[in-house]
């Protein structure tokens, strides 16, 4: 019995290493467009396996990498800071799926396979030490921006993106940067860690992302052709409260909720792309 709970304890502790929310809100955004690019059901499959194997990797290479630097700030939240896994299995597991993203996305054809692998190099990058330096957001901006350039490839011939959408994969990334560093921001200036964010300051950094997301749903919906229909108007609306919370990002009260207020607005903003039935190839 106590075998069994502790190998349960440590599958746990693994998929939380693998900072969840977000690699499942990625995952989701992925393979909805898939979905609205009309692959069929096997390569949306495709899309979403290769997606989760990437950031999978990613997440776990972050903990990886980061372990000394959680250890010495006591990050409570972190599986590796609280014993329930050791940092040369985080390293083996994330080797190990960035294997595995890569035979899957190439698996899709090379165009398709190399754009998602940007994703996955991009975040790679970041924690291999772009996070510490004024490029901090250039992996959110290339990894985002390829991301659903890569998904729509993955349809028959291998179709460029319309322009609007990597724009706003872009856009969404950096804000999601700008999001994700807010609550952590005294922690990784104690330990050397001096990104974007940490020279621009809490409250710019909150101004930015707001910009940032307020104009990627701007893009998604007047970038199409033809005029939005009501439900890009709606989707607009319910973009306000995401953005005013990013924007109160650098405030202790919002600054935790700035980054899961981005991923629900990513992910809303692609079910009203697929609900509408914007072109995407």
């Amino acid at each position: 019995m106590r075998a069994h709970r502790s190998r349960t304890s440590s599958v746990g502790a693994l998929v939380r290493a693998t900072h969840a929310p977000p690699a499942l809100a990625v995952t989701a955004v992925a393979t909805l467009l898939a979905v609205a690019a009309q692959l069929s059901a096997g390569r949306v499959t495709l899309v979403g396996l290769a997606v989760l194997a990437g950031q999978a990797s990613i997440g776990w290479s972050n903990d990886w990498l980061d372990a000394d630097r959680d250890r010495a700030v006591a990050r409570a939240d972190k599986p590796v800071v609280q014993g329930a896994v050791d940092p040369a299995v985080l390293r083996t597991a994330a080797l190990a799926a960035a294997a595995a993203a890569v035979v899957l996305s190439l698996l899709l054809g090379p165009v398709p396979g190399l754009l998602l692998l940007v994703l996955v190099a991009s975040g790679w990058a970041y924690n291999a030490g772009l996070k510490r330096t004024a490029a901090s957001g250039l992996p959110y901006l290339t990894g985002f921006g390829a991301l659903p350039a890569g998904v729509v490839a993955a349809a028959p011939g291998a179709p460029a993106a319309p322009w609007w959408l990597p724009a706003a994969g872009a856009a969404l990334g950096a804000a999601a940067h700008l999001a994700n560093v807010a609550p952590d921001m005294e922690e990784d200036l104690a330990t050397g860690v001096r990104g974007l964010p940490h020279r621009l300051g809490a409250r710019v950094s909150a101004a930015v992302g707001a910009l940032l997301l307020g104009t990627a749903s701007l893009v998604l919906v007047l970038g199409p052709d033809g005029p939005p229909a009501w439900w890009g108007w709606a989707g607009l609306v319910l973009a306000v409260p995401a953005v005013a919370v990013a924007a109160l990002a650098g405030t202790d009260r919002f600054r935790r909720l700035a980054f899961p207020a981005v991923l629900l607005l990513t992910v809303l903003d692609v079910v009203l792309l697929l609900a509408g039935g914007a072109a995407l190839t």
